[in-house]
């Protein structure tokens, strides 16, 4: 952002990622951004960065800055008070990994009535690379305005303040309600007597007003409540959609500081990801012996074991060695020259744990079939050079990617399986894929 930097940026996107109130798809929000030259956007969805590593990738390819962030659950076990709200900014790597461990903390240790949240010790112990607003009404210092309790609301705000320093914003929200109108100008007259900065933000759940509707339907189905039920909740209003910068201007000329605060946060927000390169846990090696080193040990001594197997025949096992072992050396060197020696190696530590506890194991499928080094370390059973089957497919230099073996393990070890990969490389280290639901029909 430069001289011509927009007067606002959006600070508040619930996607269709956050799963039970939003309907906004990212690439529609992306392109909105960019049409009205916003120059940044955030994706601040509830409790989880489903959908950050999509949003980062087109919203850079779109050049326009994104912002990570997350609308979160924050409990205090010290008060017993019922949970509240904060956004969470990203501002560069180490409040991007903070963050994630928040998160992550938050669903494994944190879940209260199956909603993830997060204590606020732990959010006092990661605070750094965070900015944090304060959730306009639903966090604590606006439940204490909204409650009468002004005494109450400044003793929170000073405690985020001594906590966060200038990390830490009063939020400024007007989505229609008079209730809302009347608590922004108590958080402004409070951010006056503190010296707290105010930043306005207007939390999109949809794109357009007459996508409102739909937006109730998606609300009442994770609510499990009828959309004609009259005595139902409404916790959202038809003026949620994505507000241009004119509407925005409109809305808060009252309050151009708090506009202009908005443009200052994305500027102080700067993250770089690194991705595309893969992430392996450290397999463990004997004392002095690297991994590349250990890989062609490993790959050599289990290539003679094969090939007594393969030719019983001491003479004619002679003749065929020099064949095996130039093959072997040129795919240990392929594998070592671009970084796989680990990734072979813990593929075969858990398929021979699997084969010697009882767990069958597919002989081998896919492009991983070709190599020699996955036969003689166990991970295959087929030999590549009895049926002409190539290594260049499996894994080639000229075209980087993480090399993927189709494994096949029976249904009824599997888990043992999975359990032993936790257990040897560490719980941080091993997950399984996930899928997301975005109700998309």
């Amino acid at each position: 952002m430069t001289a011509s930097d927009p007067a606002f940026v959006h600070l508040r996107l619930h996607t269709e990622l956050s799963i039970t109130d939003g309907i906004v798809r990212i690439e529609q929000a992306i392109d909105r951004a960019c049409s009205m030259r916003m120059g940044a956007l955030a994706i601040t969805d509830l409790g989880n960065l489903f959908g950050l590593i999509r949003f980062y990738t087109q919203a850079r390819k779109k050049g326009l800055k994104p912002i990570a962030g997350c609308d979160v659950r924050i409990s205090d076990q010290a008060t017993g008070a019922e949970p509240f709200r904060l956004l969470l900014l990203v501002r560069n790597h180490a409040g991007y990994l903070a963050l994630c461990r928040l998160l992550s903390r938050a669903w494994r240790e944190g879940q209260q009535r199956g909603l993830a949240c997060i204590e606020r010790s732990w959010l006092e112990a990661e605070k750094d690379g965070l900015i944090v607003l304060s959730g306009a009404s639903q966090g604590d210092v606006g439940q204490a305005l909204a409650n009468g309790q002004e005494a109450l609301a400044r003793t929170r705000a000073q405690a985020w303040q001594r906590l966060l320093g200038d990390a830490f914003y009063l939020e400024l929200q007007r989505t229609g309600e008079a209730r809302h109108d009347a608590q922004m100008f108590e958080h402004i007259q409070l951010a006056a007597e503190l010296d707290i900065p105010v930043v306005a933000t207007h939390p999109i759940q949809f794109m357009a007003p007459e996508d409102f509707k739909a937006h109730e339907a998606r609300v009442c189905i994770a609510q499990g409540q009828l959309l004609a039920d009259a005595k139902r909740p409404r916790v959202f209003s038809a003026q949620q959609y994505f507000k241009s910068l004119e509407e925005m201007r409109s809305l808060f000329a009252d309050v151009p500081e708090a506009l202009h605060n908005a443009v200052q946060i994305a500027k102080r927000c700067n993250l770089e990801l690194t991705l595309g390169k893969p992430r392996l846990p450290d397999f463990p090696t004997p004392p002095g012996v690297g991994l590349d080193d250990f890989m062609v040990q490993e790959s050599k001594k289990g290539l003679e074991q094969r090939l007594q197997w393969l030719y019983p025949d001491p003479d004619l096992r002679e003749r065929e060695r020099g064949t095996y072992l130039a093959r072997l050396d040129f795919e240990t060197q392929t594998i070592i020259q671009m970084g796989f020696a680990g990734y072979f190696l813990i593929v075969a530590d858990f398929i021979n744990w699997a084969r010697h506890h009882g767990v069958p194991v597919g002989p081998g499928r896919g492009s991983g079939a070709g190599s020699l080094v996955a036969f003689s370390l166990g991970i295959t059973d087929l030999d590549p050079l009895r049926y002409d089957l190539l290594f260049e497919r499996f894994l080639n230099p000229e075209r980087v990617s993480m090399p993927d073996f189709d494994v096949d393990f029976c249904q009824d070890g599997r888990d043992r399986v999975i359990d032993y990969v936790r257990q040897k490389y560490g719980p941080d280290c091993v997950s399984q894929i996930a899928t997301f639901g975005t109700m998309a029909a």
